[in-house]
């Protein structure tokens, strides 16, 4: 089922969305084979600790994050990944490695990849590894807000 905050804020913002169930994956490269969606279109978490505190990073699930290069575009000093046990900690609701890019409903800042804004709709995780939203990228933005970069390259 869809983590209670995500559902809740949703449905509340009366924002048109589809849950898609698959077979359960734990990577993203996985998961958009599953959906038979391009990995450009299937937004993928990346959870950073950060002298600020923790943020969000979104990017396409065919894209891998330069975290020194994000860090000097972000102009943070520091920025290492977070562990699973921060990950439980920060989003009691989700199963860990699979947060919803909706980092404004647990007290973190979002950053997206600019990469992620080329098409209509976006697809991520439901906050389990068996379900996605599916909504439209513009909706996302209005409820998030995100900063953007540009720190991320092609996946090997």
């Amino acid at each position: 089922m869809v983590c209670d905050k995500l559902k809740k804020y949703l449905d509340v913002e009366g924002v048109k969305y589809e849950v898609v169930r698959h077979s359960e994956t734990f990577t993203a490269q996985e998961l958009a084979a599953a959906l038979h969606v391009r990995g450009r279109m299937l937004v993928k978490v990346v959870v950073l600790k950060t002298e600020q505190g923790y943020i969000m990073a979104a990017l396409p699930a065919d894209r891998r994050v330069d975290i020194a290069a994000l860090r000097s575009e972000l102009g943070m000093k520091l920025a290492a990944l977070a562990s699973e046990d921060e990950f439980k900690r920060l989003f009691q609701d989700c199963e860990p490695g699979a947060m919803p890019p909706f980092g404004n409903l647990y007290g973190l800042k979002v950053y997206v990849d600019k990469s992620l804004t080329l098409d209509t709709d976006i697809y991520f995780p439901a906050g389990n590894h068996y379900e996605v939203v599916k909504m439209n990228y513009a909706d996302f933005e209005r409820l998030v807000k995100p900063g953007y970069f540009e720190a991320s390259r092609k996946a090997a």
